[in-house]
């Protein structure tokens, strides 16, 4: 193109792709004025009007309004400061329709009455502020005054959700869960049970040494007898179950008797609570953890393989 070169606006649009109504309307706006006039009137523009438009259409399709379209061009504001402002104001916004497409998608799903999804909608738009507050009264009731014990401080750390700026659908839906059990009461009961039996469990037995956690134990116990399919109440059971009793005499410093059978059938039974699998799930969600191995199935075999020998 020559630089000298004046276009019409017909010959600017099909240069440009754009409508001459689109063009005349971005010329009334003063957006690409015109350089110059025909002798009968009409508009002429010459070679940077090409570029202008080109920028002027890129910036209408990343959003940009025509007063800040127009300081552009007219060199009055930064183009990369404008862009730093749009991007910050799509992420905004990008946030919330993430929002909505989580709680709707979470409706769906659930099948939530009308009462549960305002809740649900309340959750998810709970400020940084309100959410750490939430997780720490959740946290206070599980631990508080416990978690001086090194090891109970390391576990609170293990059940800390922390959701990140800009968190996908999916850890949205889970904070949102998780947020609703860490509020229920009862939920907050049992974990607190489970807190004191693990503080209490510290100062028993041996304490020499480092101890394993009840739930590692059933884990590799119980987890190749489910694989073979060994049923609870059989003989092949009672290698296992004997193991599991060694542990918890063990971990309490009194012999593996009636009494200590009780003892581990009621610690069995505490942890099994499914609510607390699924509270494991959505903190690996929420903190982008690698999903967690379920035990429910390993405690309650566990739970069946002691109660059927106490019962003999």
């Amino acid at each position: 193109m020559d630089g000298d070169t004046l276009y019409s606006i017909g010959e600017l649009a099909r240069r440009t792709g754009l409508t001459v109504k689109t063009i005349r309307f971005y010329s009334d706006r003063g957006i690409v004025a015109p350089t110059d006039r025909s002798p009968a009137g009409y508009r002429l523009y010459d070679i940077d009007a090409v570029a202008r438009l080109d920028l002027v259409r890129t910036l209408r399709n990343l959003g940009v309004d025509l007063p800040t379209i127009r300081r552009v061009v007219d060199r009055e504001l930064s183009l990369p400061d404008v862009a730093a402002t749009h991007a910050e104001a799509l992420a905004v916004q990008i946030r919330v329709l993430r929002l909505r497409h989580a709680v709707l998608t979470a409706v769906a799903e659930r099948g939530l009455t009308a009462e549960e999804t305002d809740l649900m909608h309340k959750l998810a738009q709970l400020s940084e502020d309100e959410r750490r507050r939430l997780i720490g009264d959740f946290l206070d009731a599980a631990f508080g005054s416990l978690d001086t014990d090194s090891a109970l401080a390391g576990i609170r750390r293990s059940m800390t959700p922390e959701i990140p700026d800009s968190p996908e659908g999916e850890q949205v839906r889970a904070w949102v869960e998780w947020a609703e059990l860490a509020a229920d009461p009862d939920f907050r009961v049992g974990v607190r049970r489970m807190a004191e039996d693990h503080a209490a469990e510290q100062v028993q037995g041996d304490t020499t040494g480092p101890r394993r956690d009840l739930g590692a134990v059933v884990r590799d116990r119980v987890g190749p007898a489910l694989a073979a399919g060994i049923a609870p109440a059989s003989r092949q059971a009672d290698p296992i179950v004997a193991a599991l009793a060694a542990h918890y005499a063990h971990v309490l410093g009194r012999p593996d008797d009636a009494e200590l059978r009780r003892l581990l059938l009621a610690r069995l039974e505490s942890v099994s609570d499914p609510r607390r699998d699924r509270h494991l799930q959505l903190l690996a969600v929420i903190n982008g953890w690698p999903a967690p191995e379920s035990l429910v199935p390993a405690f309650n075999w566990s739970i069946e393989a002691v109660r059927v020998r106490m019962e003999r």
